[in-house]
């Protein structure tokens, strides 16, 4: 007994925590509209240029009047300029949604909905970083989702300036993956094509392009019956601009959030998923995040899960849950961002009410450092709010989706709350250096040192990682139950380097269990959670 109870002791300070940082937080345009859903985008040439868009709703008699807020930086966030209305004409049947790219001549392109009668997608263009714009243009007459609207701003791609707009299609049935590019800065688009030929409805493209040109796809595939839960995620690259795709209809299976969340006034949420693309040792990453519950390593409330791949799509891996506060809870995480840095580090963003009442919300971002593998947790907004629908717009609607955009050693987030008494546009501007503790440089300072087990919790193996920089080899781990009794000793030689050392507890029952590592004269505990 007096084992289990320095055990537990030991343990309880090396347990990941949320380090809580001061960052500023501010409205990029301070106005009497409603805004939300926001996007953001860097100059591919220029990273002093940041422009950001939202949709844009204000409630005259007799209807209410959607736009796409133009929302513009030229020195690095500092000061905004912009509008709630895109003035490219005619003004009245833009409908929203917007997509966003600058593209390598530092052209802005929008892309929206039109209202009826003129439905379809429309795309307009800007010479003067968003102050006047050109005529509406359709590119296609389809009934749709919003379109994810990118540029390949990659000096070495063999596309470079190319701009796409990926959409689902309501048109098709099921719905499906449609796209439209652009070589000339949206003065023209190519006659739309087909990515995909699903058997079941898809929803909410993402994408992304690396410094090659390739292009990567993600979205959610919906099973056929109420409430239509992302069941899936999709998945689909092309190497060759658009000619031709390698598609995974079924990337992986997930548990999505679609529907509303009762203990925030019913606002209406969905699991959809966001992608990022990095690199390890000279290949390619690709990270995608969902929002998921019952159904593991997400718990019975909504965790953020990351799954990624290292053969370019072919397989994922299994899910890493983001967040790290305790499982099942009772707190919910929900509309995840995410993006690379700089320094190779993933940024996942999403509102979270750990820290507020469960009608509430804050806003948190989750980085990692050993691609994706353990998580650290830092709070952003330095205010909280309470969700509530937006009269007129659907049931339940506040907005489907935040951003985050890197920049060098600095994160740019962007959300939208209503602390203000309607929603806005918010931003904080993070340095990386905010977002290291000690723990991140001890790894790189000291000769040994344990990072933890992932997945955690697991089901049935996990993986415990050390670092090792030392002349001796050997640790010894020792596994308990919740009960203080050894169920498993064993001796290891550890390599130079991270060392990834599995346990396996398929013949084990579900519950806490708890690891001690001995290396030399040092003792490390730390605890695991089985989930069968």
């Amino acid at each position: 007994m007096k084992i289990f109870i320095l055990f537990i002791f030991s343990a309880a300070f090396i347990f990941p925590q949320v380090k809580v940082n001061v960052f500023p937080n501010f409205r990029i345009h301070p106005s009497t509209v409603t805004q939300t859903e926001l996007i953001s985008v860097f100059h591919p040439l220029n990273n002093n240029i940041i422009f950001t868009s939202a949709n844009a709703i204000s409630f005259p008699p007799p209807s209410l009047f959607i736009s796409e807020g133009i929302y513009v930086s030229t020195n690095k966030g500092a000061d905004w300029f912009g509008s709630d209305t895109a003035r490219g004409a005619n003004i009245n049947y833009h409908g929203g949604d917007p997509g966003i790219a600058i593209d390598k001549n530092g052209r802005f392109i929008l892309t929206h909905l039109g209202r009826e009668p003129f439905v379809g997608l429309f795309s307009n263009f800007s010479t003067d970083n968003g102050i006047t714009w050109s005529n509406n243009n359709r590119i296609v007459t389809d009934i749709l989702e919003k379109a994810i609207t990118v540029s390949d701003g990659n000096t070495a791609s063999p596309y470079f300036g190319r701009t796409y707009s990926f959409y689902v299609s309501l048109d098709s049935l099921p719905p499906k993956i449609l796209f439209n590019y652009s070589d000339n800065g949206a003065v023209t688009w190519s006659t739309k094509s087909r990515i995909n030929n699903p058997s079941q409805r898809n929803w909410g493209v993402e994408a992304a392009i690396d410094e090659t040109g390739k292009i990567y796809l993600t979205w959610g595939v919906v099973n056929n019956f109420s409430p239509f839960k992302e069941v899936y995620s999709g998945f689909a690259s092309s190497t060759n601009g658009g000619s031709s795709w390698f598609v995974k209809e079924t990337a992986f299976p997930m548990n999505g959030i679609q529907g509303v969340l009762s203990n925030k006034q019913n606002i209406r949420v969905n699991g959809l998923p966001k992608i990022a693309v990095g690199e390890k040792n000279g290949s390619k990453i690709i990270y995608i995040v969902t929002t998921q519950k019952e159904q593991l390593p997400a718990g019975n409330d909504a965790d953020i899960i990351l799954n990624y791949s290292t053969d370019g799509g072919n397989t994922f891996s299994s899910g890493i849950r983001v967040n790290q506060d305790d499982l099942n809870n009772g707190k919910t995480q929900f509309f995840p961002a995410v993006t690379m840095d700089g320094r190779n580090g993933i940024n996942v963003l999403y509102y979270d009410d750990r820290t507020t009442t469960n009608d509430s919300a804050s806003v948190y971002l989750s980085r990692s450092t050993d691609y994706g593998l353990t998580w650290r947790d830092f709070k952003i907004s330095n205010h909280n709010f309470k969700p509530t629908p937006i009269g007129g717009l659907g049931q339940g609607y506040q907005g489907d989706n935040i951003s985050i955009i890197s920049s060098g050693d600095s994160l740019f987030a962007f959300w939208m709350d209503n602390s203000t008494g309607i929603y806005q546009a918010w931003c904080s501007i993070i340095s990386l250096d905010a977002l290291t503790d000690v723990k991140e440089e001890k790894i790189i300072a000291v000769n040994f040192e344990v990072i933890g087990n992932y997945p955690n919790p697991f089901n049935p193996s996990t993986k415990i990682r050390i670092y090792n920089n030392t002349l001796s080899n050997e640790v010894k781990i020792k596994i308990y139950n919740s009960l203080g009794k050894i169920i498993s000793s064993n001796i290891y030689n550890l390599s130079y380097g991270y060392n990834d050392l599995e346990f396996d507890g398929s013949n084990l029952n579900s519950g806490v269990y708890y690891y001690q590592i001995i290396s030399g004269d040092k003792i490390f505990n730390n605890k695991m959670m089985l989930i069968k």
